[in-house]
């Protein structure tokens, strides 16, 4: 017979639970991380989510049971007005994915929290494939669900990516590429190759489709200009503006891709092809990917959030200028990347900045010629044969980005 909690996890497909011993002595890994131990909320979600499940009570993990239970909310509280749970799971989810692509963690048991489920799944360690740790691949996984959350060039009649709410955003992305394809995808390369072409070329160059992850919280940034809670609500347009920039050079090619949202992206679909990474604190496959570059994304407990040169003597950081506190911005950063991903085993190019101006910032230079020439200036004449990453800065003007302006450059 079935426990209740047995039989949900039969119904929905989740992995076996490992030993109980085992699950919690990789909690206590996890909550003593820093990753955790800066917050109060997340190690209390995370603790309470991963000991109800051992305990059978799987069923009950429902958004208003666990802000009752863990948060002390009123049992009828409002959970639309008071999103304390949802908000507090979305970063769970990217503290997560943070911990375990650290190379240091690739033995440790997995624990996971589902996009759309407060119910933890528990994984064994990591396999090994060619030498590179990565996540076991359930082999029987419906790859049809995989498949079901990209838009690509060569989607089928029917077939939609994006939720529905997400549509008129992504009618806007496409309306950019068309005027910018228009624009920038007339003009011819020639050889020898220009250094816009030499950039994309690792996207371009082979026969498999280049994935677009683009981050959602359009609500995580306006908590930073108006301090009210964060949660997902869709794409950012900024965001859709450097999909749609970072677009066109692959247009003029017949490149195939597709584009996916963030929090729906698995870590099969990046080890699929070569990878367009928009957006930072929206997006944890960036912060994934750049936690182990010279430059990357940090933010403190009291969510401060920069960029930071980890290779500098004394850290040397960047973040963002105001004009009013919290309300009106005056300066945005961003990081520029153009890397080979050991992990996935993927080119990867990186267009996010700290806040959306940063990002748009961003997908301006790798699209327009003359700025990209401008930092590649700052690079020795082989960098289409290395790594490369930026720091950009750009100042913002009635809330749009301005010119970027490189302000460090490093390539190995």
């Amino acid at each position: 017979m079935l426990s209740s909690s047995q039989f949900e996890r039969e119904l929905t497909g989740a992995e076996p639970i490992p030993n109980a011993v085992l699950v919690r002595e990789q909690l206590r890994r996890l909550l003593a991380h820093p990753l955790f131990t800066n917050s109060k909320r997340y190690p209390v979600l995370l603790a309470y989510t991963v000991e109800q499940t051992l305990e059978g009570n799987a069923g009950e993990l429902k958004e208003r049971t666990i802000g009752v239970e863990a948060f002390g909310r009123e049992p009828n509280y409002d959970v639309n007005l008071d999103p304390v749970v949802r908000m507090t799971a979305a970063e769970v989810r990217k503290r997560l994915i943070q911990y375990y692509y650290n190379h240091d963690h690739a033995g440790e048991l997995l624990i996971e929290l589902p996009v759309g489920s407060y119910v933890p799944n528990f994984r064994e360690p990591a396999v090994h494939v060619n030498g590179t740790s990565v996540v076991e691949q359930n082999e029987g996984s419906n790859r049809e669900a995989v498949d079901s959350v990209a838009l690509a060039a060569d989607a089928g009649p029917g077939r939609s990516g994006i939720r529905a709410h997400q549509w008129a955003t992504i009618a806007v992305a496409f309306v950019f590429v068309a005027l910018i394809g228009f624009g920038i995808g007339r003009v011819r390369f020639s050889a020898p190759p220009s250094n816009l072409e030499r950039f994309w070329e690792p996207m371009s160059s082979g026969s498999t489709r280049v994935t677009y992850c683009l981050g959602e919280t359009v609500d995580a940034e306006r908590q930073l200009r108006t301090l009210e809670p964060s949660f997902y609500a869709g794409l950012n347009l900024s965001d859709v503006t450097t999909l749609a920039r970072s677009i066109a050079p692959l247009v003029q090619r017949n490149t195939a891709y597709r584009v996916v949202a963030a929090s729906e992206t698995e870590f099969a679909q990046l080890r699929e092809g070569p990878i367009v990474l928009i957006g930072a604190f929206n997006n944890p496959w960036t912060m994934r990917i750049t936690q182990d570059l010279p430059f990357g994304f940090e933010y403190d407990s009291n969510h401060v959030r920069r960029i930071v040169d980890r290779k500098s003597p004394g850290k040397r950081s960047w973040t963002l200028q105001w004009q009013v506190p919290n309300t009106k911005l005056a300066q945005d950063y961003a990081i520029v990347a153009r890397i080979h991903d050991n992990v996935t085993g993927q080119p990867v190019i990186i267009l996010a900045g700290i806040l959306a101006e940063g990002t748009e910032a961003a997908g301006e230079l790798a699209s327009s010629p003359e700025y990209l020439n401008a930092m590649l200036q700052q690079a020795p004449k082989n960098w289409d044969q290395m790594n490369l990453e930026a720091v950009i800065e750009t100042h913002v003007i009635e809330d749009h980005a301005g010119p970027p302006k490189v302000v460090a450059v490093r390539t190995w």
